[in-house]
């Protein structure tokens, strides 16, 4: 029983892993990675998205696993839709960013307020995120658990993955906006095309959810 728990455990904590590096947790941290100047704000932005992430999931997981009921997929992909408009929005804010540091060249994001706000920022996503997750995350969870406290303990392993994979990836992909600093030109660049990306795969999102998927249909 108790190898079983663990062995259980151990593959939450690598679900979570990989379940940080998918393609719009990796675009819409990466929008705020992209605005840092220093290493370690690149990383911490990576913690915040998934202390957001795990909570969300926990609270709506631990909800769901104790009425013994999941959420339709009306709504489940009602919630995806977010991170589409979340991603739009993050990409927007970059884009528009990209323009104001070409008026402001030797202006730097150093102030306190300004790295909190990053950081609140990076917990928000997180918490969309969890939102959007959060039906598939039950099901995992439920099918894979025997109680109530298994549940729990699962979702919070997997939590800890997501950490730990958000805060990997945040510190490689914080690298090339930090090295590049001091050369505006190429920090410009990366930050813009940062800001294209998420809003071109953002609006892909939701166009495969709502017409792909069949999202639109269900609301009509």
């Amino acid at each position: 029983m108790e190898i079983t728990l663990l062995s259980i455990l151990a593959l939450g904590f690598i679900l979570g892993l990989k379940h940080a590096i998918e393609p719009d947790h990796v675009i819409a941290v990466t929008t705020i990675a992209s605005q840092s100047k220093k290493l370690w704000n690149a990383s911490l932005a990576g913690v915040f998205w998934g202390i957001g992430h795990t909570a969300t999931l926990f609270i709506i997981g631990i909800i769901l696993i104790l009425i013994k009921n999941d959420i339709s997929d009306k709504w489940s992909m009602s919630l995806e839709f977010l991170v589409g408009i979340m991603l739009v929005y993050l990409g927007i804010v970059s884009i528009l960013s990209f323009r104001k540091s070409g008026r402001e060249e030797g202006h730097t994001h150093t102030d306190k307020s300004y790295i909190k706000g990053s950081y609140m920022k990076s917990v928000v996503i997180g918490l969309i995120h969890g939102l959007a997750g959060s039906a598939a995350m039950v099901l995992l969870t439920m099918s894979t658990v025997h109680s109530v406290w298994e549940g729990a303990l699962y979702i919070l392993i997997f939590g800890l993955g997501t950490i730990t994979g958000m805060l990997t990836f945040t510190t490689i992909i914080g690298l090339p906006f930090v090295l590049s600093t001091k050369r505006k030109k190429i920090n410009r660049s990366l930050t813009l095309t940062a800001g294209i990306v998420s809003t071109v795969f953002g609006v892909y999102y939701m166009y495969n959810l709502g017409v792909t998927e069949g999202l639109f249909a269900l609301w009509v």
